[in-house]
């Protein structure tokens, strides 16, 4: 049976580099996060392709396996069967807790079909016109674009460098916070910030000389943190 526990669940983002935005992996691993921890990260395609480079300097930074896939038959496309293969056998183990497959290509339709049987949630990430079929059949279905376009906007909402904090490290805490939960008056739990800010990238705040994720965000004056009763941790933005 799938993990039903999001902080623990076991997500599988499986991408179809011949027809996906790089542009897009940042908030697709953001929206993601709603499901749970994004541990196997697979990218299909023959890396060969000069169309593909922007794929190819993405892999590293965030942990991307890539998977190559030869063109064997001029016009057929191995890729999509690759992809398939390995999605069965995730799902058979019984390990996955959820999927994202990150594609415009309606032959992905029975495979999400076919996972949400099992009970497990399908997000389907591609452009706008991606055919209804793949739509519908997926548990959610995000257009990249939109996700992108969101995120250009929200970076040139009066973004600024923080003192001590350098301007990357800057954006991925606002959009961790943009991306969590927030109460009436703003305030975001802080352990779900930092779920989201860790899916999106190796993130760990030793990196930057703080011993805790709190210390992290009182020393940013971006943010502002409270605690309740409970001593739980809730952060919210100022600026």
């Amino acid at each position: 049976m799938p993990n039903r526990d999001s902080n623990n669940s076991n997500i599988a983002l499986l991408i179809d580099a011949d027809n996906a935005s790089p542009a897009g992996i940042d908030p697709v691993l953001t929206v993601l996060a709603e499901l749970g921890t994004v541990n196997v990260r697979r990218a299909y395609g023959n890396w060969r392709k000069q169309s593909l480079k922007g794929w190819v300097d993405l892999v590293h930074r965030y942990g991307i396996d890539p998977q190559q896939q030869f063109d064997i038959t001029k016009g057929k496309n191995a890729t999509d069967m690759k992809m398939t293969i390995d999605a069965m056998d995730l799902l058979s183990h019984g390990r996955v807790d959820g999927f994202g497959i990150m594609s415009s290509d309606s032959d992905f339709m029975p495979l999400a079909m076919r996972i949400r049987q099992e009970g497990i949630p399908v997000y389907g990430f591609g452009g706008l016109k991606t055919p209804d079929g793949f739509k519908q059949a997926c548990t959610r279905f995000i257009d990249v674009n939109a996700l992108i376009r969101a995120e250009k906007a929200e970076q040139e909402n009066g973004r600024q460098e923080t003192e001590g904090v350098d301007e990357a490290l800057l954006h991925l805490l606002i959009d961790a916070y943009q991306a969590s939960k927030r109460d009436s008056e703003g305030f975001a739990s802080l352990s779900a910030v930092g779920k989201i800010a860790g899916n999106r990238s190796s993130f760990d705040v030793r990196n930057y000389g703080f011993a805790r994720l709190s210390d992290m965000f009182e020393a940013v004056p971006n943010f502002q943190t409270r605690r309740n009763e409970n001593g739980q941790i809730f952060v919210k933005r100022v600026n």
